[in-house]
């Protein structure tokens, strides 16, 4: 059953703190349930602070793993992810055919299931990856470079582009990443560049390539560099001929214009070809707009701001390093950056994800999860709009209700295919509490009288305004 909002208020919140201490009896806050998601007040502890902002939020015995490793050796075991996903995931990922199939033959099945599987599958290796921040850079990028899964054959593509784009490339060279979007037919489908050939040139992908994936929309670009880079990429399509492989990318020199152009003050001379393109692409990636767009988009999702010093600091080390993500992102995580850092609110996949690390819960990441998330406003590959859902905290004011009846239901065990073992919570009260607090020691809080149903405590710890940020 789900909980409303007047429900919800006239419970007792049993907050985070609640099940603080290894005694049996439960602990609680003397206060309701929130009735918004506002910023908390109090300093965080600086390691959950440290593993919230690389991974997705810790799993039981996560903090007291990072703090016997030292911040040092767990930032390189992030930044250098090593072995294959845990069996259990492999298992689960192998079963959808969102992966496996060839974007021809799955067109033949229904989109909606496809669409469904990538958000199982996304949801799966975001709960249970141990390469956490592999799978927050695969978050980013995939806004950064978002594909609307609803338009055309984009469900059916998307996969391949998430597995040979996206994550292949998530923590590598940002040229190598814009380079295989830039030949991704999910990405060219989506911006219209199949229909890009000379005499008409088709301009939306030129202009999200410089607005959305590099330059920034004040990056310094003007019309007639549209105009232009429209016209080196004229001719990178789709292959659909009889008896070749269909779906997949395609140079056609019939279709491209071959003249000369000028992009950015550079000159690209007549005849050449693909390489107009591909040579794009180079001085995009390492333009020092790009670099300040990038990172100021990085800064906003790990740091919570975009301080003009840090990231011209950040900037900086992109260009030093040609482009390569590891060393922005040490930059990023290092402890004076991270102890400056500002709260940053959860986006609803963020908060779903983080809630099924934070109690341990079991799940198969099924349509009954999804439809929690779709409730909230973030189905995954379906925001419309070429730049990706929203990071500021305005855009998700409206989803406080769909979360706690998400908490409620997950605390309850009414989500089919998703369990949450409520007993081993209670065993390990403080570091449950400690997770979602943030707190350095939650003993101090008054001990209840009655011992409070655990399902309602856990509730109220996943609802509580601390959870909401990061």
């Amino acid at each position: 059953m789900k909980l409303t909002r007047r429900k919800m208020l006239g419970l007792t919140a049993v907050a985070a703190g609640t099940l603080a201490g290894c005694a049996p009896v439960a602990r609680r806050l003397a206060a309701d349930l929130p009735s918004d998601v506002s910023l908390p007040t109090g300093d965080v502890e600086p390691t959950l602070r440290l593993v919230n902002r690389v991974s997705f939020g810790p799993t039981p015995g996560e903090l007291a793993r990072v703090k016997a490793m030292g911040r040092d050796a767990y930032l390189e075991e992030q930044l250098n992810p090593e072995g294959d996903e845990p069996i259990s995931l492999l298992l689960q990922l192998q079963r959808l055919d969102a992966y496996r199939m060839d974007a021809a033959e799955m067109e033949e099945l229904p989109e909606e299931l496809i669409l469904s599987q990538l958000q199982q599958g996304t949801l799966l290796r975001a709960a249970y990856s141990p390469h956490q921040l592999r799978e927050r850079m695969v978050e980013f990028w995939s806004d950064h470079f978002n594909i609307y899964g609803r338009k055309g054959s984009a469900a059916f593509r998307k996969g391949t582009d998430d597995t040979e784009v996206i994550r292949k490339n998530a923590l590598g060279n940002f040229h190598d990443l814009l380079a295989a979007s830039a030949h991704s037919p999910a990405m060219l489908a989506y911006l219209d560049n199949q229909v890009n050939v000379k005499g008409v040139a088709n301009e939306n992908y030129a202009r999200e390539l410089m607005e959305l994936h590099t330059l920034g929309v004040h990056g310094g670009y003007t019309q007639h560099d549209v105009q232009q880079v429209a016209r080196c990429f004229t001719g990178w399509g789709i292959e659909n001929r009889f008896l070749h492989a269909k779906g997949k990318f395609v140079f056609d020199p019939e279709k491209h214009d071959d003249g000369p152009k000028e992009v950015l003050g550079h000159s690209i001379g007549a005849g050449g070809g693909e390489a107009d393109g591909d040579l794009v692409l180079k001085i995009l990636a390492n333009h020092p707009n790009t670099a300040k767009f990038v990172c100021a988009k990085l800064c906003r999702r790990f740091l919570g701001h975009t301080d003009d010093a840090t990231v011209a600091k950040m900037a900086d080390v992109f260009l030093a390093n040609r482009g390569e993500i590891k060393p922005v992102l040490k930059f990023i995580f290092s402890e004076e950056n991270l102890s400056k850092s500002q709260p940053s609110q959860k986006r609803p996949f963020d908060f779903v994800v983080s809630a099924l690390r934070a109690t341990g819960a079991q799940s198969d990441c099924g349509k009954p999860l999804q439809e929690h998330l779709e409730k909230m406003g973030q189905a995954v590959y379906q925001w419309p709009m070429p730049d990706g859902y929203p990071v500021k905290p305005e855009a998700w004011t409206g989803t406080l209700l769909a979360r706690w009846n998400f908490v409620a239901a997950l605390s309850k065990g009414e989500i089919k295919g998703t369990v949450v073992d409520l007993p081993k919570i209670e065993k390990r009260s403080q570091e449950f509490a400690q997770a979602i607090l943030g707190k350095a020691d939650v003993r101090h809080i008054e001990t209840a009288s009655q011992k409070p149903d655990l399902a309602s405590v856990a509730t109220a710890c996943l609802a509580s305004p601390d959870f909401q940020w990061r």
